[in-house]
């Protein structure tokens, strides 16, 4: 661990309230992550700064619910998906969709970018992962991923794999390299997944209200999260600063905060209720310590500091 466990962010810094519905997604930009990005049920997306929660600019083209977001690697662009069946692919600057990817059958719940943005992976309701290529005119898929049998909730692209974690039950990891297949029977829906750094771990959590941290090599499972409520909706869980403690929301508007070592939970217990309506994604900054952003049904964003 390259630090000891600290409780997650906890003072309120700033609330954003300019979405109208409930918030489903948001997400920092790369790097020093100065901007914020969020969407939700209004079909907008908003990027903001995090220091002043002032809006900066609004992305409308989606006919239905904004889902998911995912930033590139130098924050010139980002995917989005959701209730329209299409990927889009937004040019930060000019507010403009550079790309409409088509060919699911079902809603998209999930986008995902590759490390150099050129490709973009999208995971829908349909049980399929698209994999579609930013830098070819085609506008076909290059590959389908048709193997769940269930809805397709999150996925990780990495360099040489792609994670996904579907309500059947299973984590599925593919070896682009290798063309292999390797899946994990979890045994209930898989809502969030998210490996460690080093990629020999990975973070799931299911919607039997636990977060279970699996060890890659033979899938054994290292620790188990629980106290938190989390049985009907998809909630983003993360690992807080420098990977050493694992933070989620819960359907009850509580923050909860694990040792990631030891399993016990860190503040105040039970947490206190820190929003309305359940906290649908939450987010830790990728550098600073004592950062941290959550999305809520309740419609709004909040900027947690320490």
């Amino acid at each position: 661990m390259t630090s000891p466990a600290t409780d997650a962010p906890r003072t309120l810094h700033k609330t954003i309230t300019s979405h109208k519905g409930a918030v489903n997604v948001v997400r920092y930009a790369k790097g020093n992550a100065k901007y914020a990005l969020s969407g939700g049920r209004d079909r907008l997306i908003k990027l903001w700064n995090r220091e002043t929660a002032m809006d900066i600019k609004t992305y409308s083209g989606h006919g239905y619910e904004v889902l998911c977001i995912d930033v590139a690697h130098d924050n010139s662009k980002f995917a989005s998906c959701g209730g329209d069946r299409v990927a889009y692919v937004w040019d930060v600057t000019s507010g403009e969709t550079i790309r409409r990817f088509h060919g699911h059958a079902g809603r998209i719940n999930v986008v995902a970018l590759n490390s150099d943005a050129s490709v973009v992976a999208s995971g829908s309701y349909d049980s399929t992962v698209r994999l579609w290529d930013l830098r070819s005119q085609s506008r076909q898929a290059i590959q389908t991923l048709d193997d769940a049998r269930d809805s397709i909730m999150s996925i990780h692209v990495g360099p040489t794999e792609i994670i996904t974690g579907s309500v059947d039950g299973y984590v599925r990891s593919y070896d682009i390299r290798k063309g292999q297949l390797n899946s994990d029977l979890i045994g209930f829906p898989v809502s969030s997944i998210q490996p460690m750094e080093d990629s020999l771990s990975l973070l799931i959590g299911t919607l039997d209200s636990t977060i279970r941290l699996m060890d890659r090599a033979n899938g054994t499972m290292l620790n188990s999260f629980k106290g938190h409520v989390n049985k009907d909706y998809s909630i983003k869980s993360c690992f807080g600063y420098g990977q050493a403690s694992i933070i989620c929301g819960d359907e009850e508007g509580q923050i909860w905060a694990w040792d990631l070592l030891t399993a016990t939970p860190l503040g105040n217990q039970p947490p206190p209720k820190v929003h309305e309506k359940v906290i649908t994604w939450i987010e830790h900054h990728p550098t600073n310590s004592g950062d941290m952003l959550t999305a809520s049904a309740d419609g709004t964003v909040k900027i947690w500091r320490s």
